[in-house]
């Protein structure tokens, strides 16, 4: 039988100890490698389903903030599965620190993809000058400060650069997408962010999905396109 992208990303999740169902669409929650239907995160429990108030920053709403009241995460739990899109090769990201989260995304077809070190889970290298890197880092900021920290960063390191900010929320975490551009030595540089608040029962990550190449580069939307979507969740 003929390996598909959708088969490479069950094939990374059998690799994670997991036993995994296909849905049609949501999320999957599993308790011990044992998948079960659920519509959010684990952590987006019913007794606080008011609609919070939208937070701000400097006054300004910020997209993409989630509420995520603390709850117990069973071992193992694979908190956020969403169907196979048949869009790139599903790979396993995850670093050293024995209770982040792990994450399986979908590089794109034809980039190679090597373990990193410290917080970066992957590093990502594809056709055209266009790269990438994976990294989940401890933090202790809530997902507004979080997002809006990481955005200050970027545009301290790149003082030319073109932001722009969109909410993806999914199972339930707080999630955006930046795009935009900045003017690097040999030119001008797309890139592409998915930034994801998501916590565990001993600490809060920020994981970072990035993605950048030049500006003529004809693969960087169908590159943006596998890396910038929704991603499955396991909490050791």
């Amino acid at each position: 039988m003929t390996d598909t992208p959708s088969t490479f990303l069950w094939a990374a999740l059998a690799s994670a100890g997991l036993v995994v169902i296909a849905v049609l669409s949501g999320c999957v929650r599993t308790t011990d490698g044992a998948a079960a239907w659920t519509g959010v995160h684990a952590g987006a429990t019913t007794a606080n389903s008011a609609t919070p108030r939208s937070p701000t920053s400097h006054g300004v709403p910020v997209p993409g903030i989630e509420e995520t009241p603390p709850d117990h995460i069973p071992p193992n739990a694979f908190v956020c599965f969403p169907p196979p899109s048949g869009i790139g090769v599903g790979t396993v990201a995850q670093v050293s620190d024995p209770v982040a989260p792990r994450i399986t995304i979908s590089v794109p077809d034809g980039w190679s993809s090597e373990p990193g070190q410290g917080d970066v889970a992957l590093t990502l290298n594809g056709p055209d000058g266009m790269t990438g890197t994976v990294t989940i880092a401890q933090t202790t900021l809530d997902p507004a400060a979080a997002f809006a920290d990481y955005t200050t960063r970027l545009r301290h390191s790149k003082p030319d650069v073109r932001v722009d900010t969109a909410g993806a929320k999914f199972c339930g975490y707080s999630s955006q997408k930046l795009t935009g551009a900045f003017l690097g030595p040999s030119g001008a540089v797309d890139f592409a962010d998915r930034l994801t608040h998501i916590w565990t029962n001993t600490n809060k990550y920020l994981v970072v999905t990035h993605l950048e190449g030049p500006a003529d580069a004809p693969g960087f939307d169908a590159a943006k396109t596998a890396l910038m979507q929704d991603f499955a969740v396991v909490i050791p």
